[in-house]
């Protein structure tokens, strides 16, 4: 996604570009350790069951997702960028279904952050930061009743499934509901506002490009690709069969 005007922010693409590497390699352990039945891969483990790697997990999507909140103060259109992302989401739910039905991604995170978007866009664009960051932290809250919701028969369905409400079989890898993660995404929004008014870098000087910042511009193609690119490796080695 491209900001309004032509000069990048560096920290943003910096910052997104880790997240996503950050996010590549935590599905390459998963992949490993799923189809490859390897225990550990250059040290790490591939349990990511552990708190440690799930501390880690919403460490770096927490920062995908504040970024992309960051970075909807820049976007032109928030509608098209939001209809980029259900595209991205609907290949992406149709390629898992027919991979492995049975734990077809949903509502993962380009999803949320599809209608996060779509949201934002509607009923934010021309909010103040401080209604960002209250309405943000207000959903970001509810989290925590979402187990006692759940006890409710009325909602023990998957039809409020983006919200985080779903039946007790529900299983999917990669799942991201609009509560807690819209909230994030408007806490994102208020701090570009907070940090970036005038659209620029925070730093002065104009910093070198890395392979962080070639990531960061280039992160939704990168999460679209990189797990047919890993599984595919992996059925040329013998560890994945059709």
């Amino acid at each position: 996604m491209k900001e309004a005007n032509s000069t990048r922010i560096w920290e943003i693409d910096f910052l997104r570009g880790l997240a996503i590497i950050l996010m590549v390699g935590y599905h390459l352990l998963y992949d490993l350790g799923d189809f490859a039945g390897l225990e550990r891969f250059l040290g790490l483990t591939t349990d990511l069951t552990t708190p440690a790697w799930l501390v880690a997990q919403h460490f770096f999507a927490g920062l995908f997702v504040i970024l992309s909140g960051v970075s909807s103060n820049f976007s032109q259109n928030n509608l098209r960028r939001s209809l980029k992302y259900l595209a991205v989401a609907l290949v992406i739910t149709a390629a898992t279904y027919f991979f492995d039905p049975g734990s077809v991604i949903l509502f993962g995170i380009i999803h949320c952050l599809g209608v996060s978007a779509l949201i934002y866009g509607l009923y934010f664009k021309k909010s103040t930061a401080v209604t960002c960051l209250t309405s943000g932290i207000i959903i970001a809250s509810l989290s925590p009743l979402l187990p006692a919701a759940h006890r409710i028969p009325a909602l023990n369905s998957n039809w409020l499934l983006p919200l985080g409400l779903h039946r007790p079989d529900f299983a999917s890898f990669d799942y991201f509901p609009l509560i807690p993660w819209f909230g994030v995404f408007l806490v994102g929004a208020a701090l570009g506002r907070w940090l970036y008014p005038s659209r620029k870098s925070l730093f002065i000087r104009k910093l070198p490009a890395t392979i962080f910042n070639w990531c960061g511009r280039h992160s939704l193609w990168i999460y679209l690709l990189h797990q047919p690119i890993i599984l595919g490796t992996l059925y040329l080695l013998g560890y994945v069969s059709l």
